[in-house]
């Protein structure tokens, strides 16, 4: 269920009042409690009004947290009194509001200087917290751009993502990585710029294939003067900026003069350079011709879910654009919905000069200030009403709604699958989430454990978690390695069922960022990254935040991931249905350690190929039921197959990832004491690893640059072991 600011369901219309007495002289209205339980909501209004009693007038934000300690919603204010007295009143809640009020224990405060503050940090601790009763922005992924660097006598092109550390100029955002990639390409063909690092820059003695099939001038070797590329660099930021027609006619007058002066090839290069750069501007759709720089919102709304659509144009170019789909309550509207996707999108990005809405926006003035807060300059929100922006504005609400419809139709057609595994397994229901593990080795090395997640909506591929199987467990032990991956992961799930979760020592790696089923103990296999108040965009440094006690501290980061919400649109973290791959021995493994880490009420199925691989003839394995076979046309079994499937090529490949990672580590890199210019020296005298590897003591001694000690540290890496 989700809540919004100012002037929505959640948030009440601030009213001034005098002094306690008019607020206890003021007649409380009914109220619909919906599933709040009427000794509930009097207990949290209780508390809500204890704490609005000592609140100050000014501007801020407020958290309320539930009896275990969970962020239930965050809110800003204009006044804080007014906003949290408001709570305590009882007047006009929707049903979701109740059940928050019903369920808050507690709550913390933070004051700002103006209320477009309170915004900012308002929707940067929502992407942080990820409260339940708030609208959230289900988009973790950030949105690439092109750099083109400014620390070098040879600038780099190259796709970038996150912060802007490095000296240079950012263009985008692009909506996809592959809008990036096909750019950068056709950027390459046109102005012969290097893509390669600035190490492998500078250790080229002589040009690379790029330089050969024409897509990089060569200037590691001297193939083209410092001044030459810094001109073709130059050229290229002029097209990024939107100088694109003096670009294209500079190159035209050069094919022409080349041209009349008999220079056919060189000529031919230039027309090879204008074609890829009108091949950028043809791939890009729509293009403006009086909006220079603008985002384009949208926002459609079917069956009670909510799509929006963004498209990006600069330099009169269209970047592309992204469906997001907002978690939001079937009762705010889509006015309500857009605002807090919009403030919440730019919490990590500057916003462009101009941005344009599909809907009236009640707080449009408050929301731009904070947009100009963030850029440092002037940005425009605005909801056009006729001309070329109001095109804009109905092309990207087209797409919202063809998206949206989308959605929905696969996710009925994923709820019919769901709805037939349940009932090709005998389950009382639907699974809601389903799990599906595998594992991949050769020979016991570079062993991993993999586990999809799918749901409603298809394959859930922000819950996928990959596991490195420990040196404890024997190489190439199937069993042992299908029990160490559930180990770890049922133990971390009933450990988090009944208290705040603490990483331990089998966590890959430490979810960065609270919220959505990101279990402690397994490494995400795409984690997000998370947002900086340091970066452009984030935080103002007015509002910095103390990090031990008073009313202005923030909650911890290590709180307890956000539980199931209440209504059926929260995937869940705890699954209903565990699909292993293997037989019987497999089935018997995960059995036990399921039961050993006391979670017994999940379904467990093992899937064993048919004879000869046959993928129409696999066999399961249920607790208290005989192995059985599915009917080779049942919906239920293809479906299955999916699902396996994917669990093996996600298994496949994180073991590939690992084993390529292992193959480029030097045997060298290993031994203590040796240093970049030792392992130089050895590689040098020896020429390879396996020579260094069959050395005598007394020739590593001799090598120039190792003294004693080292050789012998490296002959005994070699030899004692």
């Amino acid at each position: 269920m989700q809540v919004m600011n100012r002037e929505r369901p959640d948030e009440l219309p601030e009213e001034e009042f005098e002094d306690e007495e008019e607020l206890s002289s003021t007649p409380e209205p009914a109220l619909d409690l919906g599933e709040a339980a009427p000794g509930a909501l009097k207990a949290g209004i209780e508390v809500i009004a204890d704490f609005a009693r000592h609140l100050p007038n000014r501007p801020g934000v407020y958290r309320m947290f539930d009896r275990a300690g969970e962020v239930l919603y965050v809110g800003k204010a204009k006044s804080l009194k007014n906003r949290v007295t408001a709570y305590a009143r009882g007047m006009a809640h929707t049903n979701a509001v109740a059940r928050m009020i019903a369920e808050t224990a507690n709550m913390e405060f933070v004051t700002t200087g103006t209320e477009t503050e309170a915004l900012l940090l308002e929707s940067n601790l929502i992407k942080q917290l990820r409260p339940r009763y708030n609208v959230l922005l289900r988009d973790d992924k950030s949105f690439p751009y092109i750099f083109l660097s400014g620390d070098h006598p040879a600038p780099q092109i190259a796709k970038h993502r996150g912060s802007r550390q490095r000296k240079g100029d950012y263009f985008g955002p692009f909506a996809s990585v592959w809008a990036v990639e096909r750019t950068i390409d056709a950027l390459q063909k046109a102005f012969l710029l290097r893509s390669c690092s600035d190490s492998y820059y500078e250790n080229r003695t002589r040009p690379c294939l790029l330089f050969q099939i024409k897509r990089c001038s060569g200037p590691c070797t001297g193939e083209i003067s410092h001044a030459d590329y810094q001109a073709l660099a130059d050229q290229a930021r002029a097209f990024l900026s939107g100088r694109s027609s003096a670009v294209k006619q500079l190159l035209s007058e050069r094919m022409q003069a080349a041209a009349e002066e008999l220079e056919f090839e060189k000529a031919a290069r230039y027309r090879d350079r204008l074609a890829a750069l009108s091949a950028v501007q043809a791939g890009q759709d729509i293009n403006t011709q009086g909006v220079e720089e603008a985002d384009v919102f949208a926002i459609d709304e079917q069956a009670g879910q909510f799509c929006v659509e963004i498209f990006f144009f600069r330099n009169k170019q269209n970047w592309g654009n992204r469906a997001l789909f907002p978690r939001a309550d079937k009762s705010l509207t889509p006015a309500e919905v857009l605002a807090s996707v919009v403030t919440q999108f730019y919490d990590d990005k500057p916003p462009p000069k101009l941005v344009l809405v599909s809907h009236e926006l009640a707080e449009a003035d408050l929301i731009a200030e904070a947009l100009c807060a963030r850029a440092g300059r002037k940005v425009e929100l605005a909801t056009p009403k006729r001309g070329e922006r109001r095109d804009l504005v109905a092309h990207a609400q087209k797409n919202a709604h063809e998206a949206l419809a989308r959605k929905l139709a696969d996710s009925a057609g994923q709820q019919s699958l769901l709805n037939a595994l349940g009932q090709a397994f005998g389950l009382e229901k639907a699974p809601r989430r389903v799990e599906v593990y595998d594992n991949s080795h050769i020979m016991g090395t570079n062993a991993v454990g993999g586990m999809i997640v799918a749901g409603r909506d298809g394959f859930m591929k922000s819950h996928y978690r990959t596991f490195n199987i420990s040196a404890d467990t024997i190489a190439g032990d199937d069993f042992g390695m299908m029990r160490e991956v559930l180990k770890r992961r049922f133990s971390r799930l009933a450990k988090e069922s009944g208290a705040a979760p603490a990483l331990t020592d089998e966590a890959e790696e430490p979810s960065p960022r609270v919220g959505e089923g990101w279990e402690g103990g397994i490494a995400p296999a795409h984690a997000p990254e998370p947002s900086s108040p340091d970066v452009e965009g984030g935080i103002p440094p007015s509002l910095a935040l103390p990090h031990k006690g008073g009313e202005d501290a923030l909650p911890p980061e290590t709180i307890e991931p956000v539980q199931d919400a209440e209504d059926d649109s929260a995937f869940p973290s705890r699954p209903d249905l565990v699909i292993v791959d293997g037989g019987k021995g497999q089935f018997e493994a995960a059995r036990k350690i399921m039961a050993e880490c006391g979670v017994t009420d999940i379904a467990l199925v093992a899937i064993a190929k048919g004879e000869d691989r046959n993928a129409m003839r696999e066999t399961f394995f249920m607790v208290g039921k005989e192995p059985f076979k599915l009917p080779p046309r049942d919906p239920a079994l293809f479906f299955i197959q999916r699902l396996r499937d994917e669990a093996h090529r996600f298994a496949i490949g994180t073991h590939r990832a690992k084993r390529k990672r292992d193959i480029k580590t030097n045997p060298l890199d290993e031994i203590p004491g040796i240093g970049p210019s030792r392992k130089r020296a050895l590689l040098l005298h020896f020429g390879t690893v396996k020579a260094i590897q069959r050395a005598k003591l007394d020739d590593l001694m001799k090598t120039p640059g190792v003294n004693a000690a080292t050789a012998k540290a490296v002959h005994a890496h070699f030899h004692e072991h």
